[in-house]
């Protein structure tokens, strides 16, 4: 079965336009997933939503509750959280180009692999791969897909080009507040010496099947042991349980050129993320809107 690609869109470089396809680059097959057996019955257990002193509620009941002082939340529904949500843009515009050592390894996120959309597109996704590739740069951007705006980064990987997410610099914990009460001394010369000694020794080139996730692997081993041994139960299910490929590269060479042209060769900076808009029932009011009372939560009963 082929791979569904995750977006479908195009890169735009200035006035160039590159239609182009992404999918995921890795996949969570390492993992093993259990599931949870009442032993006497053999049955799946199932979990209730239940209100304290209330029992099972309708899940047409639940609102979702920012907490902003203990015991008080702000409620909204599903169709408010919806409104809030990005559009998702068919286009990717590179607003910067950064040294690849620039960005701290901690910033990446998920990688994914992009390709050409189709052979018309191959010609442009070309020239772009090999401009990076002979500069060493990453193209920056932000993208939006499935609600959400992402900070990317994108760089040449063989023949084809992998786009990275970026976490946002408040996502990412400050490391001098771990580092800082760690001696800033120099080693003694002997040990170091020594230390080099050992990582020159056991230097190679990378090779990633050289790793095996050992524990995945004796789970696995676990569980064919059991199966072969016929130590196994049935369990007893309950009833409920892009746009069209094509180019707009017309003229590769001249989008080029009048690009350069325009920017008049001056780097264009990259596009900051807007804050989301904080609001308030008490501005909502002041601004003659109809607002959604902030609702208290029961206070909870000391034992």
């Amino acid at each position: 079965m082929a791979a569904r690609a995750y977006w479908q869109g195009q890169i735009r470089l200035a006035l160039v336009s590159i239609p182009v396809e992404i999918y995921s680059a890795t996949k969570s097959g390492a993992t093993v997933a259990f599931h949870q057996i009442h032993e006497p019955s053999g049955k799946r257990i199932k979990y209730e939503k239940i209100v304290p002193g209330i029992g099972p509620v309708d899940v047409d009941e639940i609102l979702k509750g920012f907490e902003y002082k203990k015991g008080e939340y702000v409620l909204l529904d599903d169709e408010e959280i919806e409104g809030v949500k990005l559009e998702s843009k068919k286009t990717l515009e590179l607003t910067q180009f950064v040294d690849a050592h620039e960005i701290d390894a901690i910033y990446f996120d998920k990688p994914y692999y992009v390709v050409p959309a189709d052979d018309l597109a191959e010609e442009a996704f070309i020239v772009l791969r090999e401009a990076l590739r002979a500069r060493k740069k990453v193209g920056l951007g932000q993208l939006a897909m499935r609600g959400r705006e992402y900070v990317i980064s994108l760089k040449p990987c063989g023949r084809g080009l992998v786009l990275e997410t970026l976490r946002y610099t408040d996502e990412v914990n400050k490391a001098a507040s771990y580092f800082r009460d760690i001696d800033d001394a120099k080693p003694d010369p002997d040990l170091l010496d020594l230390a080099t000694t050992l990582i020159d020794k056991k230097t190679a080139p990378f090779d990633a099947t050289e790793f095996h996730n050992r524990y995945v692997d004796a789970l696995r081993d676990l569980i064919e042991r059991k199966k072969e041994s016929k130590e196994t139960r049935i369990v007893e299910e309950s009833e409920d349980a892009a746009p069209a490929k094509g180019s707009n590269v017309v003229d590769l060479m001249a989008a080029l050129k009048k690009s350069l042209d325009r920017s008049g060769g001056a780097a264009k900076p990259a596009a900051k993320k807007t804050p989301a808009r904080k609001t308030t029932a008490k501005a909502d009011a002041d601004a003659g809107k109809d607002a959604k009372p902030v609702r208290k939560a029961p206070a909870r009963k000391r034992a």
